[in-house]
This record gives C-alpha cells, structure tokens and sequence, in this order.
C-alpha cells in the first residue's frame, strides 16, 4: 500500500509540474503576443510623426553651398531718356532721368500723384511730352552767294608818253606841307547783309496727361543728368526723325492708323545695323517707310567713354512710330 501511494504520489506531482509549466509557457507566450501587438500597435500610431518630423529635421538643415560655373548677368538697361532742352543747369540731386542735358525737375501746379514727372493734364499717351509743339525741319538757311568781280574794260595801247619832270618847290612851299594836318579819308559805310540762321530740327509733340509727385514750381521739367549716352541718343532721335517728318506728310494718306514698332543696333563707328520689326499695327507700306527712315540716318561716331560703356554689339535701341486718328 504504501509503495503504491508513494508511487501514485509520485506521479501526482509530476502531473502538477508539467501543468505548472504549460502554464508558465501559455503565459508566456500570450505575453509575448501581448508585447508584439502593442509594439506593432505603436508603430502604426506613431510612424507618421516619426516621418513628420524626420522630414522636418532634413529641412532645417543647412543648405549646402554650391559654385558652378554661369554665364553673365545680363546687362540692366539704361534709364529712360528724356530730351531737355540746354539750359547749363547744374547737375540734380536726384538723378531720375538720362538725357543729354541737366535739368531740374519743376511742375506749374500742385502734385497730384507718384509719378518722377511733373502733373499737367494733356493727352493720354504711353510716353510722356511736357508740352505741345509743331515739328520743324532742320535746313541749311540761307546761303550768301558769290559777289561777282567787276571785270576792267581793256583800254586801247597807248604810245608811252615822257613824264613830266617835278618843279622844284621853293622853302615856303616845303614848310606849308610840313605844318598842314592831313584829312582822313573817309570810307563809304557798307551795312552788312544779315544771314537767316540754320533751323534747329524739333519733333512733334502734344502735351501728354501726368500725375507726377514734383512740388518745385516752375516750367515744366523733370530731373535728369546729361550723359554721353543721353547726347548720342538726342543725336540719334533728330537724325532718324529729320527724315521721317521730312517725307511723312506727303504719303500720310497711304499710311494707316497704328503704331510701328523697330529694333536696331549702333556700333561704336555709328553704323545702324540688325533693324527688325518687333511690332507694327499699321500697314506694310508704314513700316517699311519708318525701316527706311532709320537705314537712311547718318550718326557719328562715339565717344571714347561712352563706347567703353557699352558692350561690343554697342547701343541696341527700340523706336516707336505711331500715327494717331486726331
């Protein structure tokens, strides 16, 4: 009895351990199960702020410098060219304008705007004109002409004859010479003929509306400083305008109502050269016309300093011809 109750007791415990390990091993593996899930859990909640601020983190890195090898900047264009008439006026202080003269920037009323420009009412224009004027045409003026040279009628030869021998002069004749005071010769006064002065070439202009912010009073001007660039380019609008105005009126009936639009380049020896059409809203005879108007122009050469301003293609200038319908 006893042998068997110890060996039925044996096999009890054993029983009771293998239980007690299942247990331990069930547990563990449910807890094992547990952890993956709540770690895979977190993953999935989390993951998006992980990426969020990963990406936050790459961008507040610092840049990285960088040096490749660019072509040049293009050049920045020059300032609006404004034409002033000379006047010797000093140089303003604000420098607003390019033109081939100093001017003072002055407005005959009260500002009203923004504008670098002087206020006035006037027409509606996409440039600006300070007042109204009528072209005139450059001429030579009046020329003097060649005087003719009287011509000496021949006079028949005559056989030469003695010369009278002097009679001696006696000493009150001699001291009567030596004590007279000679008379001056008078000369016959000759008025000389006034000559017509050349004509000075003058475009056309019609005073344009502005809202400008100049309180200085006086004729209307903008501040502008007279440069070698500014100078060229006065010499280049009256050489190219002299024949435009010069032959515009006698086709103006052939030509439509629009605007005409011309790029060219100068190089520095002053000859015109790439001349393309950018724009033209008129007719093809218009635009051929203002074409020939600026091949035609003669320009002088540059200066030294305003050449070396330039680059080498030199100065690349942009014309508008319009004709308005009033």
């Amino acid at each position: 009895m006893t042998s068997t109750e110890i060996a039925f007791a044996d096999t009890g415990e054993t029983l009771l351990d293998r239980k007690h390990e299942f247990r331990k091993v069930f547990l563990a593996l449910l807890a094992a199960l547990f952890i993956h899930l709540v770690v895979a859990f977190a993953l999935a909640a989390f993951g998006g702020a992980f990426t969020s601020s990963s990406s936050v983190s790459e961008e507040e890195k610092p840049s990285e410098l960088t040096i490749v090898d660019l072509p040049a900047a293009p050049a920045q264009k020059n300032t609006e060219f404004v034409p002033t008439p000379e006047k010797n006026a000093p140089e303003p202080e604000q420098k607003t304008f390019e033109s081939n003269a100093n001017s003072i920037g002055a407005s005959e009323v009260a500002p009203t705007g923004d504008a670098a420009a002087p206020s006035q009412e006037g027409k509606d224009r996409p440039w600006m004109d300070l007042q109204t004027q009528q072209y005139t045409l450059q001429n030579e003026g009046a020329q003097p002409q060649p005087q003719p040279v009287a011509q000496e009628t021949p006079q028949p030869s005559q056989p030469p004859q003695e010369s009278p021998q002097p009679t001696p002069m006696t000493d009150a004749q001699q001291f009567a010479m030596l004590t007279t005071t000679p008379q001056p010769t008078v000369q016959p006064s000759v008025t000389p003929k006034p000559q017509q002065p050349n004509s000075v070439y003058r475009p056309q202009k019609q005073q344009t509306r502005i809202r400008g912010n100049i309180s200085n009073r006086g004729i209307s001007s903008v501040n502008a400083v007279g440069t070698p660039l500014g100078r060229y380019q006065k010499i280049l609008f009256d050489a190219v305008g002299s024949r435009w105005y010069a032959a515009v009126e006698r086709q103006l009936d052939l030509f439509g109502v629009g605007t005409a639009r011309i790029n060219f380049w100068v190089d520095r020896e002053g000859h015109i050269k790439n001349v393309k059409v950018t724009e033209n809203s008129s007719n093809e005879l218009f635009v051929n016309f203002c074409v020939q108007s600026i091949q035609d122009a003669s320009l002088p050469p540059m200066s030294e300093d305003l050449a070396a301003s330039l680059p080498p293609e030199g100065l690349e200038v942009e014309l508008p011809f319009t004709i308005y319908a009033n």
